[in-house]
């Protein structure tokens, strides 16, 4: 049996029927609520303090610590996924109690004390200590932030509200890997000096969202309301469309290579001098940037879930490009601009539809269940990639991951629906 994949109204109304698509209307003026850009300011910051050291982090592994491809999989694995084990929780815990920024500012918290850890890490384990701290704080932030976007935006422009917070965030994630490139242009070696600023912004961005945003309070649990005792099941995930989208967002994250291994590739195919590495986040953030907000308003138009496979169209065109043998600033920036817009094509658009399928007091909850989906399966993906390349080479593992990515695809087209008519297409 069909089961339409078209969004339910989540946030403060709920005016169409289950199934039945909210398009942006020409009579329906799109507003940007203060609290969505304040969450966009501390996104920000924290991108800036996060992404400047995700720009280092393998040359930091591979070069500086001397550690293999493996173990920088790994590393890029945990980095991936380890905010997969609180993300549901986190989001369940949020809809529970109906206070998600206090869920919000736990999350952001503990990424900022990791900051601190980085100061004095020396060795692979370490390393992954602080890794896994600061990536459980993203994965306990991530959903009662966007349940908080969720209830503020504007029904008929949700995905585009998700793509201004997004694009602000990007501000953030393309500045980041700017300044670790200042930093070690000035300083050669100067990770340590990375780790100071990182920690700097982290703090920024914890002071704006206990000081300025507002603790919204949000529907709530039907269990809370009643005093039942509080246990989560996965019959809270019982919702029509989810488990399909739920399955689709897994197998594609399966082959989502981890951005890292992708400079890596390039760096391995055009050999230009390690300074130069952390620009190359700051290219694909800069075209997420610019291409967020446009391609989060061609969701809501045209239907989310073609713009979800959409992106992971363009994912595979930048495995081809950064496998294929001829090199130079061309082919490196076509690289940059694709992976700019896979992630302006799915990460707001799976948050949009994640939080559509679900009733109001369960969007925290929907919303943490398809990041963790996605963390977990990224965090395979990175792990298994690395082995790849250490067995067969980086161009050789580029191409196969290509060709598994286009085989799920054509699969998940299928899954998904889209043949339907776009009104069945969320």
């Amino acid at each position: 049996m069909y089961i339409s994949m078209a969004d339910r109204a989540g946030g403060k109304t709920d005016p169409a029927p289950a199934g039945a698509e909210l398009p942006a209307g020409p009579g329906v003026a799109f507003r940007l609520s203060p609290v969505i850009l304040w969450l966009g300011i501390v996104s920000m910051a924290t991108d800036i303090s996060s992404e400047s050291v995700s720009a280092i982090l393998p040359l930091y592994v591979t070069g500086f610590l001397g550690l293999s491809t493996i173990a920088y999989g790994f590393i890029d694995g945990l980095n991936q996924g380890a905010s997969a084990i609180v993300r549901i929780a986190a989001g369940w815990a949020s809809d529970r109690t109906g206070h998600p920024k206090r869920v919000a500012v736990a999350g952001y918290g503990l990424s900022m004390l990791a900051r601190v850890g980085l100061l004095f890490v020396g060795g692979f384990w370490s390393l992954i200590g602080v890794v896994a701290g600061d990536r459980i704080g993203k994965g306990i932030r991530t959903a009662p932030r966007d349940a908080l976007i969720s209830a503020e935006a504007q029904p008929e422009h949700l995905a585009k509200s998700f793509g201004v917070h997004r694009m602000l965030d990007t501000i953030g994630a393309a500045t980041g890997p700017l300044l670790a490139f200042l930093v070690l242009l000035l300083i050669p070696n100067g990770f340590g000096t990375v780790f100071v600023v990182s920690l700097a912004f982290a703090v920024i961005g914890v002071a704006v969202l206990v000081l300025v945003v507002p603790d919204r309070r949000m529907p709530r649990a039907a269990e809370a309301r009643t005093g039942a005792r509080p246990a989560f099941g996965w019959r809270h995930l019982k919702e029509p469309g989810l488990t399909r989208l739920l399955v689709t967002a897994g197998l594609l994250a399966l082959l989502t290579v981890g951005d890292g291994f992708i400079y890596l590739v390039l760096q391995d195919r055009d050999s230009f001098a390690v300074q130069w590495f952390p620009l190359l986040y700051v290219g694909t953030n800069i075209f997420y940037l610019v291409l967020a907000v446009p391609v989060g308003r061609l969701a809501d138009r045209w239907g989310r879930v073609r713009v979800f496979l959409g992106g992971h169209l363009a994912l595979l065109a930048c495995y081809v490009l950064a496998a294929a043998p001829f090199a130079g600033i061309g082919a490196t920036a076509a690289c940059l601009m694709l992976l700019g817009l896979f992630y302006a094509a799915t990460d707001g658009v799976l948050a949009a539809l994640a939080s559509r399928l679900v009733r109001p007091e369960k969007v925290a909850t929907s919303i943490g269940a398809a990041q963790t989906v996605v963390a977990l399966c990224r965090m395979a993906a990175s792990a298994g990639f690395g082995i790849l390349w250490f067995a067969i080479g980086a161009s050789a593992a580029m191409l196969t991951a290509a060709v598994v990515l286009a085989a799920v695809l054509a699969a998940t087209a299928v899954l998904m629906g889209t043949s339907r008519k776009p009104a069945a297409l969320a």
